[in-house]
């Protein structure tokens, strides 16, 4: 009989110095089906405000990403650690519990863009690289949905288009968000939180779990990467 196969679905929330802070990890079977988690703040970092501050861009306005939101985010933090829904752990702890993980489930290891998260954890020190084998989850499901004709009518249904750059480029959104709402099938389904264990639960399980759907592992091993001049609005759409 064939080992089951489990996946781990990884996501991460970074501070101004490329390091980890919030980091979730999920295993799941091909239906999407929790087999156990871990979402937690990285003491080494999320307790150093001073040094390694989370992530926020300087001199915009942004609701989410501006300084000037940064303590709400910290008092949403502190929060999740009062309610029990985050805990803190350091590095060697989350590298313990993944090691047990691997050991157990033998997962394959995933991302909704692989690169980054890998590129922040081994910035942390956290071992993305035990697991033999991963798949970058965007470039799966851009691979699997994004020239089915289905697809691209939901992404004109809900004007899922980046908003024009200052060279008149205009691209279709590929973003978990528009993925996790065609896959959902439910256009008012909210923006992600930006927080790593709701982002995986919430958004990137599920558009696993359906990329996964009737595909053996090496259908989706390997996705081609992303190219953003293959997803211009101006080649899959033609005024009328």
């Amino acid at each position: 009989m064939a080992r089951k196969q489990y996946f781990l679905v990884i996501d991460t929330e970074t501070t101004q110095t490329d390091k980890v802070a919030d980091f979730v990890a999920v295993v799941v079977d091909r239906q999407g089906k929790v087999q156990t988690q871990v979402g937690c703040l990285v003491r080494d970092f999320y307790l150093d405000r001073e040094n390694h501050p989370l992530f926020h861009v300087k001199g915009v306005a942004d609701p989410l990403w501006g300084l000037a939101n940064l303590p709400k985010r910290y008092a949403a933090y502190d929060e999740m650690l009062v309610t029990g829904s985050r805990m803190l752990a350091s590095v060697p702890a989350i590298n313990s519990w993944l090691a047990k993980v691997n050991a157990k489930y033998r997962p394959v290891a995933t991302a909704y863009n692989l690169a980054f998260d890998r590129d922040k954890m081994r910035k942390s020190g956290i071992d993305c690289d035990m697991f033999s084998q991963s798949f970058c989850l965007w470039h799966a499901a851009v691979a699997r949905y994004f020239e089915t004709r289905e697809f691209r009518q939901f992404v004109l249904e809900t004007h899922g288009f980046t908003p024009p750059t200052p060279h008149g480029n205009m691209s279709i959104k590929t973003n978990a968000e528009i993925m996790a709402r065609f896959i959902l099938g439910d256009a008012n389904f909210p923006d992600e939180p930006h927080t790593a264990l709701e982002d995986a639960l919430d958004y990137e399980v599920p558009i696993l779990a359906a990329v996964l759907k009737g595909r053996t592992l090496s259908q989706v091993m390997d996705p081609p990467p992303f190219n953003w001049r293959s997803v211009q609005v101006k080649d899959w759409y033609q005024p009328k």
